[in-house]
């Protein structure tokens, strides 16, 4: 994968949206090559449901909540319950990995559009837990820390599925 992490500018929103992007793309090139059945090997025995497909699927829903549900305030259509608060990671695996990856990359398209069009300091429509409403700019880093921690799992897991190291 080339680099893409240096933005185009000196100011802070093409640093954070770059980075984003960055590490979204990185996740994504984790799954180039591998198999749906690869996509849905969990190799870590106390972790059932850390699977690459899982993961994206995870990904794609994190960033469903931050931007549309918390940030614009709209309906929290993500797939986890409080009696499977992981379930997004569940059905990722009764998905394609390419329908997956797809998913992943339109969605990440339409919270570019969302964050060019709000400023850093845009407050979200609803609280966290501790019942702030916290900026844009937050929700970014959030998301950047977030996604580039799921990387290394993606890094270890496409490591024992099939062998495949990344750089």
């Amino acid at each position: 994968m080339t680099r893409s992490d240096t933005p185009p500018s000196e100011d802070e929103r093409a640093y954070l949206t770059t980075f984003l992007d960055y590490t979204r793309e990185t996740a994504a090139s984790k799954c180039e090559g591998l198999s749906d059945e690869g996509a849905r090997t969990a190799p870590l025995p106390a972790s059932p449901l850390m699977t690459v497909a899982g993961i994206i699927s995870h990904l794609r829903w994190v960033e469903h909540y931050w931007f549309e549900a918390v940030f614009l305030g709209e309906e929290d259509r993500a797939p986890w319950t409080p009696e499977d608060p992981d379930r997004e990671m569940r059905v990722g695996l009764d998905v394609p990995l390419e329908e997956l990856v797809a998913e992943y990359r339109a969605h990440a398209e339409r919270h570019r559009r969302l964050v060019a069009d709000h400023g850093l300091d845009a407050v979200a429509k609803r609280p966290v837990r501790d019942g702030r409403h916290v900026t844009l700019r937050w929700i970014l880093m959030h998301l950047i820390e977030e996604t580039a921690r799921h990387n290394g799992h993606l890094d270890a897991i496409r490591e024992l599925v099939d062998g495949t190291t990344g750089v």
